[in-house]
């Protein structure tokens, strides 16, 4: 009969954990608040929320709520009246170019929003504040896999320098009020519903009105793709487990802190992306069987932000919680070819 708050409830990992917390709670409140931004088409995420709607079981008292975290009067009201018990914070800005050309909502969304979640910890009963960071914060480091225990100091946009930054804000409040927090790297998630602006999408989207699609790094790049549902079940294992409270020999809190990868471990080069991607955009008649797709690719430079690979070491995750990412990139990429062509028809 907990109370759940889930900033960003309209965004994509948001609203598959939402629905995750509709099958596993019996009973109890969920809230959620998100701004509704149009950072990519609000649409998509009215469609998130309508699915919601639908979902909703019986026994379980569900709010949402339009407002920004940004917003202190509003997050302080939200906690003193429903008193979560859990936090899961995912409202962010993301994108690593957008924060390039739009530095201002990263600061608002990233750090006065956070900051803002992390003081309404501090004032109310909180037992575990679980927040979204990304594989951003590896910056170009070469050694791989990244590690949470890898040195992260040297962030190649301002999205990854307010992710590493979370990181910081919720080490020093976890050491000072005693607030049990964990951070979770998330490595490039993809699926149905999913963000516009990421590659698989904005690639799906270009080729069906027979634009170019641009791969980067002359498609040298690696990803460690992970499905959303991979996602969501690392965050669903994390939530139950808080790291314990603890007074080291000083007599002052041992900060009750944790940062967990969540990956797949199994970075894929870019061009064999794009192929298995368009074999199942063709599978699922989202494209027509004689679609010229060599047409329409373009082998392109790095671009400012970006780096050439990102890879996942989840074995911190699978040690202290039994888990690991399992679906594949072509069981994944269908998935969202099916859904695809069902929600744009």
């Amino acid at each position: 009969m907990q109370t759940i708050l889930v900033t960003g409830h309209a965004g994509f990992i948001g609203s598959n954990l939402v629905k995750r917390l509709f099958k596993e709670m019996d009973g109890g409140t969920i809230v959620g608040v998100d701004n509704l931004n149009d950072y990519y088409d609000p649409s998509l995420k009215e469609y998130r929320l309508q699915e919601l709607d639908k979902a909703k079981p019986a026994g379980i008292n569900y709010i949402s709520i339009k407002g920004s975290i940004a917003d202190r009067e509003l997050i302080n009201r939200l906690f003193q009246e429903y008193q979560p018990q859990i936090v899961v914070n995912l409202a962010a800005q993301a994108g690593v170019r957008y924060s390039i050309e739009n530095p201002d909502v990263y600061i608002e969304s990233n750090i006065i929003g956070f900051y803002n979640i992390l003081e309404a910890c501090r004032h109310n009963p909180v037992e575990h504040l679980v927040y979204a960071s990304s594989s951003s914060v590896y910056g170009g480091n070469k050694k791989v896999p990244f590690s949470t225990d890898d040195r992260v100091d040297n962030p190649v946009s301002l999205y990854a320098a307010t992710k590493k930054s979370n990181e910081l804000m919720a080490h020093c409040y976890s050491k000072l009020y005693n607030i049990p927090s964990t951070g979770l790297r998330f490595f490039t998630v993809y699926g149905p519903a999913g963000r516009p602006d990421m590659a698989y999408f904005g690639f799906t989207n270009k080729l069906l009105k027979g634009q170019t699609i641009q791969i980067y790094n002359y498609g040298n790049c690696r990803r460690d793709f992970t499905y959303v549902d991979d996602i969501v079940e690392g965050i669903w294992r994390v939530m139950q487990k808080a790291p314990a409270r603890q007074t080291g020999e000083d007599g002052l809190p041992i900060p009750p802190y944790k940062v967990y990868n969540i990956g797949g471990g199994q970075p894929e080069n870019l061009l064999d992306f794009v192929n298995i991607l368009q074999e199942e955009l063709l599978r699922a008649g989202v494209l027509p069987q004689d679609y010229d797709f060599e047409a329409h690719k373009q082998l392109v430079p790095m671009q400012p932000g970006d780096v050439p690979t990102t890879y996942a070491d989840s074995t911190a995750l699978e040690r202290d919680f039994g888990f690991t990412p399992k679906i594949t990139l072509p069981e994944g990429l269908r998935k969202f070819a099916e859904w695809y062509k069902e929600y744009y028809g």
